[in-house]
């Protein structure tokens, strides 16, 4: 499985330098129970949401402009980008200038997932749904809860750009922001900004 693990990570690994970015390069294993996801806030060159699923020993990635919505009517662009290693859930900091994703970064939000993607009603694991191009979630975090959709979008040339949907159910609600009423980290209680003033 650690062979397994590096190959996955390879793309990861080949974009970033050890010791001259405080992200981590993986080899922490699944902490096991129900998987988790992360939505991490990225001010990199353009501010961005980083939405993650734990699968398979590693996060599956997604980078959404304008990070995911309450409202179901709402489709949100989400680029595919590469797997990150699981020690990302809680990652936390400024990505130094030069590195790849140069900026500041915090978890916006956190929690566990249920995998609700279905092929003729058997399960489909994760890693399955995201080759076919649909993924449907359950999230239980502490900003966002309920249902939410990936949907790859077009033919194997547009394989990176998926779109985001919230389901219609509890977790719903038209009139809610939470980008703009709850920007802080659930990790630290830090904004973005405060971010950068500490460190």
């Amino acid at each position: 499985m650690a062979g397994n693990d590096r190959d996955r990570l390879k793309t990861y690994r080949s974009k970033r330098h050890e010791g001259r970015t405080p992200e981590p390069m993986g080899g922490t294993p699944s902490r096991g129970g129900e998987p988790h996801f992360v939505i991490q806030k990225h001010a990199a060159t353009t501010l961005h949401y980083d939405f993650r699923l734990e699968a398979d020993d590693v996060l599956l990635s997604w980078s959404v402009p304008k990070g995911p919505s309450t409202d179901p009517r709402d489709k949100r662009l989400a680029m595919r980008t590469e797997d990150h290693p699981l020690d990302y859930l809680d990652f936390e900091g400024v990505i130094p200038s030069g590195e790849y994703g140069a900026g500041r970064v915090i978890v916006w939000d956190t929690g566990t997932y249920q995998n609700l993607t279905e092929l003729r009603h058997r399960e489909v694991p994760l890693a399955e749904a995201v080759e076919s191009g649909h993924v449907t979630v359950w999230l239980e975090g502490e900003k966002l809860r309920g249902g939410y959709a990936l949907t790859r979008m077009g033919g194997d040339d547009e394989r990176e750009r998926w779109l985001l949907v919230k389901k219609s159910d509890e977790g719903a609600d038209a009139r809610r922001n939470p980008q703009s009423s709850q920007p802080a980290s659930v990790r630290s209680g830090r904004t973005i900004e405060e971010l950068a003033e500490d460190c």
